[in-house]
């Protein structure tokens, strides 16, 4: 399934280390290992395509179903007043892995996010802390 190379993809495999807050059997989720703010949430399907144009219909809804059910997950482990939802597409809208994901961002009154070049990496032991509080917040039916 998917591509070799594609870092997704890797983590679809359990190839790479990846803090999951939910799977099934068409995505996961995964905190980003450069986080905008704590509890940054990937949602990510797990068939490989590189932009939204090329997943089915279907697949969209359940992607974005999903995204809602991790997003009220995330706001109410990290206590976030708001929550923005954003997906690139293409190098020129900020794209930089071609597989397509959907950001879950926390977000709080006030606060300015920071530029891409002052986000820090995080560590394994701390996106698996955050992982764990979101975890129990994840609404699952069938």
């Amino acid at each position: 399934m998917g591509e070799v190379s594609c870092i997704f993809c890797k983590i679809v495999r359990r190839q790479s280390p990846a803090s999951y807050v939910y799977e099934d059997e068409r995505v996961i989720a995964v905190l980003d290992i450069w986080p905008l703010n704590e509890g940054h949430t990937l949602v990510i399907p797990k068939r490989h395509y590189k932009t939204v144009y090329e997943v089915p219909d279907e697949e969209v809804a359940h992607l974005y179903k999903v995204v809602k059910k991790v997003a009220l997950a995330v706001k109410r482990a990290v206590g976030a007043e708001g929550i923005s939802i954003t997906q690139h597409n293409g190098k020129a809208a900020g794209q930089d892995v071609f597989h397509v994901h959907v950001h879950v961002i926390p977000r709080y009154e006030g606060q300015k996010l920071p530029k891409f070049e002052e986000i820090q990496e995080a560590s394994r032991e701390k996106l698996d802390y955050v992982a764990n509080k979101i975890k129990p917040y994840i609404r699952h039916e069938s």
